[in-house]
Protein backbone atom coordinates (compact mmCIF):
# COMPACT_ATOMS: atom_id res chain seq x y z
CA UNK A 1 0.00 0.00 0.00
CA UNK A 2 1.37 3.64 -0.99
CA UNK A 3 2.30 5.71 2.02
CA UNK A 4 1.86 9.25 1.89
CA UNK A 5 -0.21 11.22 4.10
CA UNK A 6 -3.10 13.91 3.84
CA UNK A 7 -0.30 16.58 3.92
CA UNK A 8 1.00 15.40 0.86
CA UNK A 9 -2.18 15.19 -1.26
CA UNK A 10 -2.51 18.81 -0.07
CA UNK A 11 1.36 19.69 -1.07
CA UNK A 12 0.35 17.96 -4.64
CA UNK A 13 -3.13 19.51 -5.24
CA UNK A 14 -1.12 23.11 -4.10
CA UNK A 15 1.81 22.59 -7.13
CA UNK A 16 -0.63 20.83 -9.77
CA UNK A 17 -4.06 22.71 -9.39
CA UNK A 18 -6.01 19.24 -9.81
CA UNK A 19 -9.10 18.01 -7.60
CA UNK A 20 -8.02 16.02 -4.27
CA UNK A 21 -9.08 12.80 -5.89
CA UNK A 22 -7.01 12.71 -8.69
CA UNK A 23 -4.22 13.78 -6.79
CA UNK A 24 -4.97 10.90 -4.47
CA UNK A 25 -5.60 8.47 -7.07
CA UNK A 26 -2.13 9.94 -8.72
CA UNK A 27 -0.11 9.28 -5.46
CA UNK A 28 -1.63 5.98 -5.01
CA UNK A 29 -0.22 4.90 -8.45
CA UNK A 30 3.16 6.53 -7.37
CA UNK A 31 3.23 4.44 -4.48
CA UNK A 32 3.75 8.02 -3.15
CA UNK A 33 6.42 9.65 -5.01
CA UNK A 34 5.64 13.25 -5.78
CA UNK A 35 7.41 13.76 -8.34
CA UNK A 36 5.63 10.32 -9.94
CA UNK A 37 2.55 11.51 -9.16
CA UNK A 38 3.01 14.98 -10.69
CA UNK A 39 4.33 13.10 -13.96
CA UNK A 40 1.24 10.49 -13.68
CA UNK A 41 -1.56 13.96 -13.64
CA UNK A 42 0.56 15.79 -16.46
CA UNK A 43 0.29 12.16 -18.43
CA UNK A 44 -3.59 12.08 -17.78
CA UNK A 45 -3.62 15.17 -18.88
CA UNK A 46 -4.84 16.43 -15.57
CA UNK A 47 -2.71 19.39 -15.19
CA UNK A 48 -2.75 20.54 -17.93
CA UNK A 49 -6.24 21.25 -17.13
CA UNK A 50 -5.91 22.79 -14.41
CA UNK A 51 -3.03 25.48 -15.79
CA UNK A 52 -5.81 26.76 -17.97
CA UNK A 53 -8.31 27.18 -15.34
CA UNK A 54 -7.80 30.30 -14.71
CA UNK A 55 -8.53 31.30 -18.53
CA UNK A 56 -11.64 33.20 -19.23
CA UNK A 57 -14.25 31.67 -20.88
CA UNK A 58 -17.41 33.27 -21.99
CA UNK A 59 -17.72 31.47 -25.56
CA UNK A 60 -18.45 28.18 -26.44
CA UNK A 61 -22.73 27.32 -26.53
CA UNK A 62 -25.74 26.87 -25.05
CA UNK A 63 -27.95 23.19 -26.14
CA UNK A 64 -31.47 22.27 -25.09
CA UNK A 65 -33.22 19.22 -25.77
CA UNK A 66 -36.79 18.23 -25.00
CA UNK A 67 -37.94 14.15 -25.14
CA UNK A 68 -41.36 14.02 -24.87
CA UNK A 69 -41.08 10.00 -24.84
CA UNK A 70 -39.43 10.06 -21.71
CA UNK A 71 -40.79 13.45 -20.87
CA UNK A 72 -38.01 15.10 -19.67
CA UNK A 73 -36.19 17.85 -21.16
CA UNK A 74 -32.46 19.67 -20.60
CA UNK A 75 -30.74 22.80 -21.08
CA UNK A 76 -27.41 23.84 -20.50
CA UNK A 77 -24.17 25.53 -21.00
CA UNK A 78 -20.84 25.41 -21.75
CA UNK A 79 -18.00 27.71 -21.85
CA UNK A 80 -14.94 27.61 -24.22
CA UNK A 81 -12.56 30.29 -24.27
CA UNK A 82 -12.82 31.29 -28.48
CA UNK A 83 -15.66 30.69 -30.18
CA UNK A 84 -14.24 29.03 -32.76
CA UNK A 85 -14.33 25.92 -30.27
CA UNK A 86 -18.28 25.90 -30.39
CA UNK A 87 -17.82 24.92 -34.18
CA UNK A 88 -15.60 21.67 -33.06
CA UNK A 89 -17.47 18.39 -33.59
CA UNK A 90 -15.82 16.97 -30.23
CA UNK A 91 -16.82 19.51 -28.38
CA UNK A 92 -20.45 19.73 -29.97
CA UNK A 93 -20.93 15.62 -29.11
CA UNK A 94 -19.58 17.00 -25.57
CA UNK A 95 -21.89 19.05 -25.37
CA UNK A 96 -24.84 16.39 -26.49
CA UNK A 97 -23.46 13.56 -24.28
CA UNK A 98 -23.56 16.20 -20.98
CA UNK A 99 -27.24 16.72 -21.75
CA UNK A 100 -27.88 13.04 -22.09
CA UNK A 101 -26.27 12.32 -18.74
CA UNK A 102 -28.55 15.40 -16.86
CA UNK A 103 -31.10 13.79 -18.82
CA UNK A 104 -30.90 10.39 -17.51
CA UNK A 105 -29.01 11.09 -13.98
CA UNK A 106 -30.82 13.85 -12.76
CA UNK A 107 -27.61 15.56 -11.01
CA UNK A 108 -28.81 18.28 -8.86
CA UNK A 109 -25.91 20.39 -9.09
CA UNK A 110 -22.80 20.94 -11.64
CA UNK A 111 -20.45 19.57 -8.78
CA UNK A 112 -23.02 16.64 -8.98
CA UNK A 113 -23.31 16.38 -12.82
CA UNK A 114 -18.87 15.98 -12.82
CA UNK A 115 -19.23 12.93 -10.43
CA UNK A 116 -21.75 11.32 -12.94
CA UNK A 117 -20.92 8.16 -14.90
CA UNK A 118 -20.44 8.84 -18.72
CA UNK A 119 -19.73 5.99 -20.63
CA UNK A 120 -16.98 4.24 -19.04
CA UNK A 121 -15.37 7.36 -17.12
CA UNK A 122 -16.88 10.44 -15.36
CA UNK A 123 -18.53 13.65 -16.64
CA UNK A 124 -15.38 15.49 -14.85
CA UNK A 125 -13.04 13.19 -16.31
CA UNK A 126 -14.33 13.63 -20.02
CA UNK A 127 -14.22 17.50 -19.47
CA UNK A 128 -10.40 17.36 -18.20
CA UNK A 129 -10.12 15.09 -21.50
CA UNK A 130 -11.56 17.50 -23.80
CA UNK A 131 -9.39 20.52 -22.30
CA UNK A 132 -5.82 18.36 -23.39
CA UNK A 133 -7.31 17.60 -26.52
CA UNK A 134 -8.83 20.98 -27.77
CA UNK A 135 -6.55 23.02 -26.09
CA UNK A 136 -8.82 25.38 -24.20
CA UNK A 137 -10.42 25.83 -21.12
CA UNK A 138 -13.78 24.64 -20.97
CA UNK A 139 -16.29 24.87 -18.21
CA UNK A 140 -19.91 23.45 -17.49
CA UNK A 141 -21.30 26.50 -16.27
CA UNK A 142 -25.35 25.49 -15.62
CA UNK A 143 -28.27 23.30 -16.31
CA UNK A 144 -31.95 22.77 -15.67
CA UNK A 145 -33.89 19.60 -15.94
CA UNK A 146 -38.03 19.91 -16.26
CA UNK A 147 -39.74 16.47 -16.03
CA UNK A 148 -43.23 16.17 -18.08
CA UNK A 149 -44.05 17.78 -21.64
CA UNK A 150 -41.71 20.09 -22.54
CA UNK A 151 -39.99 21.63 -25.99
CA UNK A 152 -36.74 23.17 -26.32
CA UNK A 153 -35.14 25.26 -29.22
CA UNK A 154 -31.55 26.45 -30.36
CA UNK A 155 -30.39 29.42 -31.97
CA UNK A 156 -27.81 29.73 -34.48
CA UNK A 157 -25.91 27.19 -33.55
CA UNK A 158 -25.65 27.63 -29.92
CA UNK A 159 -25.78 31.41 -29.07
CA UNK A 160 -29.36 31.00 -27.19
CA UNK A 161 -31.29 28.04 -25.94
CA UNK A 162 -34.46 27.47 -24.68
CA UNK A 163 -36.22 25.03 -22.40
CA UNK A 164 -40.42 25.59 -21.86
CA UNK A 165 -42.45 22.95 -19.84
CA UNK A 166 -45.96 22.84 -20.66
CA UNK A 167 -49.11 20.91 -18.70
CA UNK A 168 -51.10 18.54 -20.86
CA UNK A 169 -51.87 15.20 -21.52
CA UNK A 170 -49.49 12.56 -22.79
CA UNK A 171 -51.40 12.27 -26.31
CA UNK A 172 -50.88 15.65 -26.92
CA UNK A 173 -47.41 15.69 -25.78
CA UNK A 174 -46.18 13.41 -29.21
CA UNK A 175 -48.27 15.25 -31.75
CA UNK A 176 -46.36 16.67 -33.71
CA UNK A 177 -48.48 19.98 -33.81
CA UNK A 178 -47.91 20.30 -30.12
CA UNK A 179 -44.19 20.21 -30.85
CA UNK A 180 -44.37 22.41 -33.54
CA UNK A 181 -46.24 24.86 -31.16
CA UNK A 182 -44.00 24.44 -28.67
CA UNK A 183 -40.67 25.29 -30.72
CA UNK A 184 -42.68 28.41 -32.20
CA UNK A 185 -43.12 29.62 -28.75
CA UNK A 186 -39.58 28.49 -27.31
CA UNK A 187 -38.71 31.08 -30.79
CA UNK A 188 -41.01 33.76 -28.84
CA UNK A 189 -38.49 33.55 -25.93
CA UNK A 190 -35.63 33.58 -27.13
CA UNK A 191 -36.47 36.82 -29.62
CA UNK A 192 -38.63 38.58 -26.85
CA UNK A 193 -37.06 37.50 -23.61
CA UNK A 194 -39.69 37.94 -21.24
CA UNK A 195 -39.69 38.02 -17.94
CA UNK A 196 -42.62 36.06 -16.95
CA UNK A 197 -45.00 33.67 -17.79
CA UNK A 198 -48.38 35.13 -17.09
CA UNK A 199 -49.40 38.08 -15.11
CA UNK A 200 -49.76 36.05 -11.37
CA UNK A 201 -45.76 35.27 -11.47
CA UNK A 202 -45.12 38.86 -11.05
CA UNK A 203 -44.56 40.10 -7.63
CA UNK A 204 -45.98 43.02 -5.74
CA UNK A 205 -42.64 44.10 -5.42
CA UNK A 206 -42.12 43.91 -9.02
CA UNK A 207 -45.04 46.19 -9.58
CA UNK A 208 -44.68 48.27 -6.83
CA UNK A 209 -41.15 49.19 -8.13
CA UNK A 210 -42.16 49.74 -11.85
CA UNK A 211 -44.72 51.85 -10.04
CA UNK A 212 -42.38 53.98 -8.42
CA UNK A 213 -40.36 54.84 -11.91
CA UNK A 214 -43.66 55.50 -13.86
CA UNK A 215 -44.63 58.05 -11.38
CA UNK A 216 -41.00 59.70 -11.61
CA UNK A 217 -41.54 60.12 -15.12
CA UNK A 218 -44.98 61.52 -15.11
CA UNK A 219 -43.88 63.74 -12.71
CA UNK A 220 -40.34 64.71 -14.69
CA UNK A 221 -42.84 65.58 -17.88
CA UNK A 222 -44.19 69.30 -17.54
CA UNK A 223 -47.04 68.44 -19.42
CA UNK A 224 -48.36 65.97 -16.67
CA UNK A 225 -46.26 67.00 -13.79
CA UNK A 226 -49.43 69.00 -12.61
CA UNK A 227 -52.20 66.94 -13.05
CA UNK A 228 -54.45 65.40 -10.59
CA UNK A 229 -53.30 62.38 -8.88
CA UNK A 230 -56.01 60.49 -9.79
CA UNK A 231 -54.92 60.92 -13.16
CA UNK A 232 -51.99 60.46 -12.78
CA UNK A 233 -52.81 56.49 -11.22
CA UNK A 234 -54.74 56.47 -14.15
CA UNK A 235 -52.18 56.51 -15.86
CA UNK A 236 -49.82 54.20 -14.27
CA UNK A 237 -52.49 51.58 -14.39
CA UNK A 238 -52.73 51.84 -18.12
CA UNK A 239 -48.67 51.85 -18.06
CA UNK A 240 -48.75 48.68 -15.82
CA UNK A 241 -51.19 47.06 -18.45
CA UNK A 242 -48.70 47.66 -21.19
CA UNK A 243 -45.59 46.12 -18.54
CA UNK A 244 -47.78 43.09 -18.15
CA UNK A 245 -48.33 42.68 -22.22
CA UNK A 246 -44.57 43.29 -22.93
CA UNK A 247 -43.08 41.45 -19.80
CA UNK A 248 -45.47 38.03 -19.86
CA UNK A 249 -45.35 35.40 -22.01
CA UNK A 250 -48.80 34.81 -22.76
CA UNK A 251 -49.77 38.35 -23.29
CA UNK A 252 -47.42 38.87 -25.29
CA UNK A 253 -48.03 39.60 -29.13
CA UNK A 254 -47.24 36.57 -30.77
CA UNK A 255 -44.22 37.16 -33.27
CA UNK A 256 -45.28 35.16 -36.18
CA UNK A 257 -48.65 36.47 -36.24
CA UNK A 258 -49.13 39.63 -34.05
CA UNK A 259 -52.88 39.63 -34.37
CA UNK A 260 -53.55 37.22 -31.03
CA UNK A 261 -51.15 36.84 -28.28
CA UNK A 262 -48.81 33.69 -27.50
CA UNK A 263 -51.41 32.67 -25.47
CA UNK A 264 -54.31 32.77 -27.70
CA UNK A 265 -52.45 30.72 -29.95
CA UNK A 266 -51.44 27.90 -27.41
CA UNK A 267 -55.63 28.15 -27.25
CA UNK A 268 -56.18 27.60 -31.04
CA UNK A 269 -53.53 24.79 -30.44
CA UNK A 270 -55.35 23.28 -28.00
CA UNK A 271 -58.77 23.02 -29.42
CA UNK A 272 -57.46 21.99 -32.72
CA UNK A 273 -55.66 18.83 -30.38
CA UNK A 274 -58.40 18.51 -28.37
CA UNK A 275 -57.64 19.13 -25.18
CA UNK A 276 -55.78 21.37 -23.01
CA UNK A 277 -52.10 23.22 -23.28
CA UNK A 278 -51.16 25.34 -20.05
CA UNK A 279 -47.50 26.96 -19.75
CA UNK A 280 -45.99 25.80 -16.88
CA UNK A 281 -42.39 27.57 -16.22
CA UNK A 282 -38.87 27.80 -19.19
CA UNK A 283 -35.51 28.82 -18.59
CA UNK A 284 -33.82 31.39 -21.77
CA UNK A 285 -29.78 31.02 -21.76
CA UNK A 286 -27.66 32.80 -23.62
CA UNK A 287 -24.18 32.42 -24.04
CA UNK A 288 -21.46 33.67 -21.50
CA UNK A 289 -24.16 36.28 -20.63
CA UNK A 290 -23.04 37.81 -17.14
CA UNK A 291 -19.34 36.65 -18.28
CA UNK A 292 -16.95 39.58 -18.07
CA UNK A 293 -14.89 38.92 -21.34
CA UNK A 294 -11.32 39.44 -21.39
CA UNK A 295 -10.14 42.24 -23.63
CA UNK A 296 -6.96 41.67 -24.93
CA UNK A 297 -4.63 44.45 -26.60
CA UNK A 298 -2.84 42.92 -29.23
CA UNK A 299 -0.90 45.49 -30.02
CA UNK A 300 0.48 45.84 -26.65
CA UNK A 301 1.11 42.41 -26.18
CA UNK A 302 3.68 42.26 -29.36
CA UNK A 303 4.99 45.00 -28.12
CA UNK A 304 5.91 43.32 -24.92
CA UNK A 305 7.27 40.26 -26.74
CA UNK A 306 9.23 42.49 -28.66
CA UNK A 307 11.09 44.27 -25.55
Amino acid sequence: MANFSAQDVKNLREQTGCGMMDCKKALTESDGNFEKAVEFLREKGLAVAAKKADRVVAEGMVYAIADNTKKVGVILEVNAETDFVAKNDMFKEFVKGVAEVIMEQNPADVDALLACQMGNTTVDAELKDKILVIGENIKIRRFARYEGPCAAYIHAGGTHAVLLSFNTSDEIAVNPAFEACGRDVCMQIAAVNPAFVRESDVSADVIEKEKAILLAQIESDPKNANKPEQVKEKMITGKIGKFYKENCLVDQEFVKNPDITVGQYIENVAKELGGSIEVGSFVRYEKGEGIEKREDDFASEVASMVK
